[in-house]
């Protein structure tokens, strides 16, 4: 490769904020980084910790990468969501001056909700820390910033004297708030086949009429809430129903300007007859957007309860059925008068509601107000730990009419900065897979700081979150000054990865291995060439992979293989999944675990994006598959585990034995995700579904 052929821009135009000082920007002619930008970074530190929130069993980690030229498409973070005025979220970077948003004012003896103006908004570049919370809500912010706590007004880190004394979070603080919110819906077709029969059962008129010797065919839906209305007519309007608009009644003193929608059309009434039929088994986005339309039609939020009320039997047992399927609970009042009118009451205040608002996205904003509304919630919403990211990072900053605002479900104001790769103002997805941060000084960082007197000699995990071995390394060569570090200070560790690359390094993993347990997998989703490259463009493919597992086996190394991640609908089926345990095993591979894949906030979308392009049969699956969040359901999890379980005894999966050729080591093991520690490989968690990573 030609690697000489850089154009060096340090500082170089369109480079993100956090490159503008000691940092090199290179682009390489060789073809396999065609649009590709290495930004060189010296990082302030390399060995982080994982928040305990994470539920991971290793508590430190080294990434000296940020971004992949793998190109996974399942690979990716969200933003921080801000709540709007109209009750929606938008991350904060699109949040613009004269946006109205929720901020928060003391009246009487409780802090409330009301709304604010964005007056100001702005990047700056400041050391970045991680606050992850007890329900896992996680916070990237500048150590300047503030949340609100049970004790009043709180900067990320302070000290007790000095300069620098302040009142700081500590794990006995609580943040104020609700907690993390919900992902919003996308308007997919079953989603919007949902809203209109919520609708239109709720409150409009529908029918066939006999007139004379003929029929009448009517349809009419009249509001006085124009939101609602233009929804419902733009949905019928894009399944090729068109409607008339109307005025249904005029403004009185005691009552708002009504409007209406109509079609007298047979045809028309007819799909629209169609199109309001319950459904024999509804798509988690279907019960969405009948929520959602039921809840335009005969919702109402106020007093901090969240009503729903019908006369009809089958509205109300198919609300309380939808509800339950999205884990809501509800109560269900009796009769309040003669016509039979029921009322389904939701459970768990100001924290429920907007998680059903959010969920949900009913399309009138007066309901969804939460103005004057109290600050109180039994959200777990204790501060876990804080935690220095290493790095000066662009953070976003907002000046509000109240002076805060309400950022991932807490109360806060000033310097928030974008998860992941967003850390640096890029894109969580065609940027990460083709603009690179290298930390350049990896090596030296990682021998200082395991010499430091604090640092305890724990487990380091390596490409847990970005592949250390990825092409990039060939280049910049991090790995080995990292690994003699680690060898010298007999400091345990393990390795992950879909990178070849690693075979370079064999005699210093060997030696590594004789003196400090060390841990070596790499990630075989599915040994399907096709398959793998087009959901792994950039990686090698898996028959490289496992020729690594096998040529650490023949070296006496163990090596396990994680199936990362196992993709629903494309490669777990039983031939797959024994395609890959089989080859696994004559790999020599020490032990096979499955990973299911995991979408989180950002990467969900990125990759539901990739789906509807490469597989759109398989979006609505997915989205009923993953409705309830990240992970896929238990049920599932625990099927597929079963499954390679089983394979894995029935190939003998490490049971070949590792060759007696090369260095025997004196601890070799690996620690993965979740559980005990095994000598033969991965762990399989007790009583617990398979794990589930996201894995880079």
């Amino acid at each position: 490769m030609r690697w000489d052929d850089i154009r060096v821009t340090g500082g170089a135009p369109g480079a993100p904020a956090l490159f503008e000082r000691d940092a090199v920007a290179r682009t390489f002619d060789t073809p396999g980084f065609q649009g590709m930008t290495f930004f060189e970074v010296h990082a302030r530190s390399v060995i982080n910790k994982v928040p305990e929130a994470s539920r991971l069993p290793f508590r430190w980690t080294i990434n000296p990468y940020r971004g992949c030229s793998h190109a996974c498409p399942y690979c990716a973070e969200g933003e921080t969501p801000i709540l709007m005025a109209d009750g929606r979220t938008r991350p904060l970077a699109d949040v613009r001056p004269g946006d109205a948003i929720y901020g928060t004012v003391r009246r009487g003896s409780y802090r409330r909700y009301v709304r604010t103006t964005v007056l100001a908004h702005w990047e700056t570049v400041k050391p970045a820390y991680l606050t992850t919370l007890e329900d896992g809500t996680s916070l990237l912010t500048s150590g300047d910033h503030r949340f609100l706590t049970d004790r009043g007004w709180k900067y990320v880190t302070g000290a007790m004297g000095g300069p620098l004394q302040r009142p700081y979070l500590t794990t006995g603080n609580k943040l104020m708030g609700i907690g993390a919110f919900a992902e919003q819906p996308k308007a997919s077709g079953d989603y919007r086949h949902g809203y209109l029969c919520g609708m239109v059962r709720g409150d409009g008129s529908l029918g066939v009429y006999p007139y004379r010797n003929s029929e009448i065919h009517q349809f009419r839906l009249a509001l006085a809430d124009t939101e609602a209305l233009d929804r419902a007519r733009d949905y019928l309007a894009s399944m090729a129903v068109t409607t008339a608009t109307f005025t249904f009644a005029e403004a009185s003193e005691t009552r708002r300007k009504v409007m209406a929608i109509r079609t007298g059309a047979r045809d028309q009434v007819r799909f629209i007859q169609w199109l309001t039929q319950w459904r024999t088994t509804p798509s988690l986005d279907w019960q969405k957007g009948f929520l959602a339309g039921i809840f335009d039609a005969e919702g109402s939020y106020s007093a901090s309860a969240l009503r729903i009320c019908n006369t009809d039997r089958a509205i109300i047992g198919w609300t309380i059925a939808c509800m339950a399927a999205l884990g809501f609970k509800v109560v269900v009042e009796p009769a309040r008068n003669a016509n039979g009118l029921r009322v389904i009451r939701l459970r768990g205040g100001l924290r429920e509601a907007l998680r059903f608002f959010h969920t949900t996205d009913p399309a009138i904003t007066r309901k969804r107000s939460i103005e004057g509304v109290a600050i109180k919630s039994d959200a777990p919403l204790g501060v876990a730990s804080v935690e220095p990211l290493g790095l000066d990072v662009p953070m976003y900053d907002i000046t509000t009419g109240t002076g805060d605002f309400i950022a991932d479900g807490v109360v806060s104001h000033n310097c928030f900065a974008r998860r992941s790769h967003t850390y640096l103002d890029l894109d969580a997805g065609h940027d990460f897979n083709t603009k690179i941060v290298v930390k350049v000084n990896a090596p030296e960082r990682v021998r200082a700081e395991l010499a430091a007197p604090r640092w305890r000699g724990e487990h380091i995990a390596m490409g847990t979150n970005v592949d250390c071995y990825q092409r990039a390394e060939g280049r910049y060569r991090l790995m080995p000054g990292i690994l003699a570090a680690l060898r010298d200070a007999a400091n345990p560790f393990s390795i992950l990865t879909k990178g070849t690359l690693i075979l370079r390094d064999a005699d210093l993993l060997a030696e590594a291995a004789e003196v400090t347990d060390v841990g070596l997998a790499v990630s075989v989703g599915s040994a399907d060439e096709d398959l793998c490259r087009v959901l792994e463009p950039g990686a090698p493919s898996p028959l490289r992979r496992l020729e690594v597992c096998a040529a650490f086996t023949g070296r006496g190394l163990p090596c396990a293989v994680l199936m990362g991640p196992v993709v629903p609908f494309l490669s777990d089926s039983p031939a797959q999944l024994a395609a890959t345990v089989r080859q696994a095993a004559q790999a020599g591979a020490s032990s096979v675990t499955p990973i299911v894949l995991h979408l989180r906030p950002g990467a969900r979308e990125w990759f539901l994006g990739w789906l509807g392009e490469h597989h759109p049969e398989l979006v609505g699956r997915y989205r009923g598959l993953y409705g309830h969040g990240a992970y896929a359901p238990k049920a599932y999890q625990q099927r597929v585990a079963e499954q390679v379980k089983e394979l894995a005894r029935r190939y003998r999966v490490g049971q070949h034995g590792a060759s007696q050729q090369g260095p025997s080591p004196r601890r070799a093991s690996f620690r993965g995700a979740a559980g005990r520690r095994d000598e033969a490989g991965p762990p399989v968690p007790d009583g617990q579904a398979p794990i589930q990573l996201s894995l880079l």
